[in-house]
């Protein structure tokens, strides 16, 4: 295919997955005694037995080296009033845990306040395109019933049930 297709074909796709709502999490890892973290959208649960996630990550991340040589990852799922959150780790740099209240727990940075948070060792490893699947075992959750941030339109938001009104029609 030629490069102006590729790059069109490129463009169309970035459109259509703005399209698509994804929830929002800043994945972490400890450097030493240093955090780090970045935000993501490329995640989801994978197995019950055992309880599994998997992430995608570039491969020239800092955040991608430090999880294959700690062997651990933590998942910080966001919740509705967290975008600014979410924009502080979207950015590049390494003070992204600056005026960020968080403590190490499972081996990983627990970032205060978020509703949904899981503590991993990774499992297995796949490359692909550019990026880096993380398969990884939970050791440790917690969770609470506050509206989760989504991502959707290229715009921050969060999900709201649909009312009921009785059964399902087909």
């Amino acid at each position: 295919m030629p490069a102006q297709q590729l790059d069109e074909l490129a463009t169309r796709f970035r459109d259509a997955m703005a399209a698509v709502c994804t929830p929002v999490a800043v994945v972490t890892a400890m450097d030493g005694d240093r955090p780090h973290g970045t935000t993501v959208s490329a995640f989801a649960s994978l197995s019950i037995s055992p309880p599994s996630v998997l992430v995608s990550l570039d491969r020239g991340s800092d955040l991608l080296a430090l999880v294959l040589r700690s062997g651990r990852f933590g998942m910080n799922v966001l919740g509705s009033r967290q975008s600014a959150l979410a924009g502080q780790f979207a950015r590049k740099g390494q003070d992204k845990f600056q005026d960020v209240a968080w403590r190490v727990d499972g081996g990983v940075p627990r970032i205060a306040d978020v509703p949904h948070w899981i503590a991993a060792e990774v499992m297995e490893t796949l490359e692909v395109a550019d990026h880096t699947v993380v398969f990884g075992r939970v050791v440790d959750i917690a969770s609470e019933t506050i509206p989760p941030l989504t991502y959707h339109g290229r715009a921050f938001g969060t999900h709201a049930a649909l009312a009921t009104t009785g059964r399902a029609q087909a």
